[in-house]
């Protein structure tokens, strides 16, 4: 009974095994987690399909293609008491074939089977379309002695696509990031005051982030550059909002995407966003779950961060930096008082945008802020 890696995406060619859950020679239950897969965009679990021995043919930290097979379960090899099946199967019915169960546990993907002498094939597109791998930065350095405070690891294929990808966006566009701060005042005394009801009519708490969703729609509907992108010699113009959010995973950044968040209240951004966060803990987050986005918010204040410059995700043309609330002192119709001020960032692509349309849009989004208030929640019905 094999275990194959399973197709999970036309894009995707090869994976890395993150961890093995079972050792070499042990015995598995159907059903059982098996291993940990890492490819460079998503993880994903494989499960036993039968009972049996595991022999594994893949090490830890390997790269495999699709396809490959990396163990085998032998039924032969499970002690007589514990191969007894539950479902009442009578002595004589071969068991089914093992394939693979890759995340969402309740979905499976299925590999094709290859017999013992063949190989997996790939489909034309996958052979000569595949993506050409960006060229690392090499930088020239001395040899190292050998010194055993020193260890080597190597990079997973996500933290490897993640450097592509930043170093791409470095590369390919003329990054530029322009700033602002907002009074966080009346933001901290909506959620405050409304804090009881929202959570108890949407069975989730208001967060800090759908607020900035909404005026983030709200200074893209102003200022359509900052939602377009660059194709070409062309601008497309995306008519839709469809907001990447930015969260650190142990693994690597990744950028799960709201869909359509014009149309969508505060209490559903919230819970997508509770949705997305439940995803990465449990490897399940999906491709689906990453493609498109016009437009990327990164929130470093949960880190602490005061201010950062924001790397853009293309061919997003922007992407806004949220940074920690601070108390600091402001002068206010001449006098000094204490506000909670965030510094907000906006990297820009300046191919196509220019600074009248960045300041503008963080300007907007800062007089959102500032003024939002009870309106802004959808409390009604």
């Amino acid at each position: 009974m094999k275990v194959i890696v399973p197709e999970v995406g036309e894009s995707i060619f090869e994976a890395t095994i993150a961890k093995w859950h079972v050792g070499n020679g042990s015995q598995v239950a159907k059903d059982d987690l098996l291993c940990e897969l890492e490819t460079d965009k998503i993880s994903l679990e494989i499960h036993a399909e039968a009972a049996g021995v595991l022999t594994q043919q893949a090490k830890e930290g390997e790269t495999v293609k699709i396809g490959d097979k990396i163990a085998e379960i032998d039924g032969d090899e499970v002690e007589e008491a514990k191969t007894e099946d539950p479902a009442g199967k009578k002595e004589g019915k071969p068991a089914e074939t093992s394939k693979t169960k890759s995340l969402p546990k309740d979905k499976k993907t299925v590999a094709s089977k290859p017999t013992e002498k063949e190989t997996p094939v790939r489909s034309k597109a996958q052979t000569e379309e595949a993506p050409k791998p960006i060229p690392d930065a090499k930088i020239d350095l001395p040899e190292a002695p050998d010194d055993d405070r020193i260890r080597r690891v190597p990079m997973t294929s996500l933290r490897r696509k993640v450097a592509a990808h930043l170093l791409a966006a470095r590369q390919q566009t003329a990054m530029l990031t322009t700033f602002n701060e907002a009074d966080m005042t009346a933001l901290q005394e909506l959620r405050k005051s409304e804090q009881m009801n929202f959570q108890k009519k949407f069975d989730i708490k208001l967060g800090l982030m759908s607020l900035f969703v909404k005026a983030t729609v709200s200074a893209l509907q102003d200022y359509p550059e900052v939602n377009a992108r660059i194709d070409g010699n062309d601008i497309v113009y995306q008519d839709f909002y469809d907001i990447g959010i930015a969260i650190g995973a142990e693994k690597g950044l990744v950028v799960p995407v709201l869909r359509s968040v014009d149309q969508l209240s505060c209490a559903e951004i919230e819970k997508n966003i509770k949705a997305f966060a439940d995803k990465i803990a449990e490897n399940k987050l999906t491709l689906d779950d990453l493609k498109g986005g016009t437009f990327s918010i990164s929130n470093g204040g949960v880190y602490g961060s005061v201010l950062s410059t924001p790397i853009l995700n293309p061919p997003q043309t922007a992407i806004l930096g949220m940074h920690a609330i601070k108390d600091r002192p402001v002068a206010i119709d001449g006098k000094v008082v204490i506000r909670p001020i965030m510094n907000l960032a906006l990297s820009y692509d300046h191919r196509l945008v220019d600074g009248r349309q960045a300041v503008g849009f963080l300007r907007h989004i800062k007089e959102f802020i500032e003024a939002v208030d009870k309106s802004a929640l959808d409390l009604k019905g």
